[in-house]
């Protein structure tokens, strides 16, 4: 669902100049039959010794099976700009783009 969301809404985060990157455990075959399913415009990255997801508190040990729904919006200077705890899926991507604006606005 949340993805979906930000495939249907990308022309909006294209226009705000984001980038929008999902990362996951799965491996490349699984990642990439994932997207294709779905039709997503942008990358998932393969997580599969969870580096990412240890360093971005998306998981507490390299065994984890599952991530936390977690997100985050990066700034062009690779700052975090505002981390999301909790992420609900349907409401996420309205979020980060009503995040985007104001950061844009603020300019």
């Amino acid at each position: 669902m949340e993805g979906k969301g930000f495939r249907d809404r990308i022309q909006e985060f294209e226009s705000a100049n984001a980038v929008i990157l999902g990362a996951s455990f799965d491996n490349a075959d699984d990642n990439r039959a994932f997207a294709e399913k779905f039709s997503f415009p942008f990358p998932l990255l393969c997580d599969t010794d969870r580096a990412i997801g240890l360093a971005y508190g998306a998981c507490d040990e390299a065994g984890a099976a599952y991530a936390r729904r977690i997100s985050y919006l990066i700034a062009p200077d690779g700052t975090i700009a505002v981390a999301y705890g909790a992420v609900k899926p349907a409401a996420h991507p309205a979020e980060v783009l009503e995040h985007l604006a104001e950061r844009m606005g603020a300019g």
